[in-house]
């Protein structure tokens, strides 16, 4: 391999020839783009991953879209150990976000000399506690300071509990879940995983509004007509499977008009969701089947495991984004690579533009984006 081009931070180009060892005879040559460590690393022959070809880059577009917009004034909530202060100042770099610390300072230092950053012109709040950080953060978004949010080296409970109080937090006019935005090297576009991180059990009430917080998240990604596909052990609806009943009334609301923007069908089984061959095999008529770009799952622990099935068999990456509040709040994993880091934030300038305009953002468009006032309107 050869680099011939340095791209965006990390990725570089190489021209890649594969040859046969006996007769040195060529087999494969191209252009391979790889993301290049930024920091040493090092690791044991047997821990290197496995080949995979994915010839379609889901993330990188969307990351790119977001060029055009000033970035998203974000408080991040405890980044006190060196992952969670990187995944901030990396999104900085690259002019997604521009943050403001909230946290114990003296460990947010110590962070940033563990990485090697520089943190002196970055706004920092001093906040001890974990549980007082994250009620610091929500104020600073009544206060039209902040824009978004970012969750650092705290636990998601206690980010979330300042969101929801009652008295001065961030409660939208739905109930708050979360997507994940993933780009599967086996799959030809995004795919919108809900919930896996918030509602446990959710019943039906609380379905419509993850339903609706997917769509629109799709729709600020560019998806015009999302398809969605609820998800069930069977694609026929069953009274021993309570999830198949749920599955069916969403479809039907959807057909009124009490879901909006999105075409929705359920219960559909996983291969018949997202495989078409697999739906015509089983005789399903439907302009979901076997195309969905949401997947709508029954309950958390459902959910879970399929989003991490995606990230570890599948080596898909992850990015998300918590709706239904005020803004847009980024729960990144200290598991997340560079570019899953990236594209939650990019996810996050694609949905509070959204919000603003009520249009995705082309990718010719040019803006700037809101103050934070107008941002958490």
């Amino acid at each position: 391999m050869r680099c011939v081009a340095k791209l965006e931070r990390p990725v570089a180009r190489f021209e890649t020839v594969v040859e046969r060892t006996a007769d040195g005879r060529q087999l494969v040559t191209g252009m391979a783009e790889v993301e290049v460590p930024i920091r040493p690393e090092t690791c044991h022959v047997e821990a290197l991953p496995n080949l995979i070809l994915d010839d379609i880059d889901h993330f990188g577009p969307l990351i790119e879209r977001t060029a055009t917009l000033a970035p998203l004034v974000t408080a991040v909530v405890a980044p006190e150990e060196p992952n969670s202060l990187g995944r901030a100042l990396l999104a900085r770099d690259r002019g997604l976000i521009e943050p403001i610390l909230v946290g114990d300072r003296a460990a947010i230092l110590r962070a940033a000399e563990a990485i090697g950053a520089d943190v002196a012109g970055v706004e920092t709040i001093d906040v001890g506690a974990h549980a007082a950080a994250a009620a610091r953060a929500v104020d600073l978004v009544h206060e039209s300071r902040a824009a978004a949010l970012m969750k650092g080296a705290l636990h998601t409970d206690t980010l979330l509990k300042a969101v929801l109080r009652r008295e001065g937090g961030l409660r939208g006019d739905r109930r708050l879940s979360h997507v994940f935005v993933m780009d599967a090297p086996t799959v030809p576009q995004l795919l919108f995983i809900s919930d896996a991180a918030i509602n446990i059990a959710p019943d039906l009430e609380a379905k419509v509004d993850i339903v609706q917080n997917a769509i629109d998240l799709a729709r600020a990604c560019g998806v015009a007509t999302p398809r969605v596909g609820i998800l069930s052990a069977v694609e026929t609806v069953s009274p021993a499977i309570p999830s198949t009943i749920d599955a069916a009334i969403l479809s039907k609301m959807a057909e009124r008009g009490q879901i909006r923007g999105g075409i929705v069908d359920g219960p559909l089984a996983m291969d018949n969701a997202i495989d078409l061959a697999a739906a015509q095999t089983k005789g399903i008529t439907s302009l979901v089947a076997g195309r969905a770009d949401v997947l709508v799952v029954p309950n958390l622990e459902a959910g879970n495991m399929l989003a991490k099935e995606l990230t570890l068999v599948a080596k898909a990456q992850a990015a998300g984004l918590v709706m239904g509040a005020r803004v847009p709040i980024m729960l990144t994993s200290r598991a997340d690579n560079d570019r899953a880091r990236l594209a939650s934030a990019a996810v996050a300038q694609l949905y509070a533009y959204w919000r603003r305009t009520g249009e995705p953002l082309a990718p010719s468009t040019v803006r700037t984006a809101p103050n934070p006032a107008t941002a958490s309107a």
